[in-house]
């Protein structure tokens, strides 16, 4: 995979999507790989017992997927410098998650192309998470 030249990309451009399927699997191993052990993320009889249909995914392995949504689209010479999330309704498993986003800005600094993009993942029920993230890229012509 190339990392996407800075000079190429415009605003409005879009990302590809990217489509995760959330299963008990996904929700437990996410919630284990961040410590988070919060019955809701693993045990569905508590999540019940919460008010939760199912298990449900934790806000770190969100950040993970949206930073490899943002990745996976720039390539691998690309640095997530910052990212701000809106957390909106649950995903729990057995749902679909479909995340989308665009370019909302561009400029130069430190040596490197900047790259501002929105973005939301989206469920049966709504909006999971939105907002915003500015990427680095190298600014030498071609990629790599």
């Amino acid at each position: 995979m190339k990392t996407l030249d800075w000079h190429t990309i415009r605003v409005d451009d879009a990302l590809p999507p990217l489509r995760i399927e959330v299963t008990a699997t996904v929700i437990v191993a996410g919630a284990i790989a961040t410590r988070d052990f919060m019955p809701v993320h693993h045990d569905r009889t508590y999540a019940n017992t919460q008010g939760a249909p199912e298990i449900f995914m934790n806000i770190m392995t969100d950040n993970g997927y949206v930073s490899r949504f943002l990745t996976d689209w720039a390539g691998p010479d690309a640095m997530v410098k910052k990212i701000a999330i809106r957390l909106g309704v649950p995903a729990f498993a057995g749902s679909r998650l479909e995340y989308t986003g665009s370019v909302t800005g561009k400029s130069e600094g430190a040596g490197e192309g900047l790259v501002e993009v929105a973005f939301r993942a989206s469920n049966d029920l709504g909006d999971h998470v939105s907002g915003t993230a500015v990427l680095g890229l190298p600014l030498a012509r071609g990629g790599t």
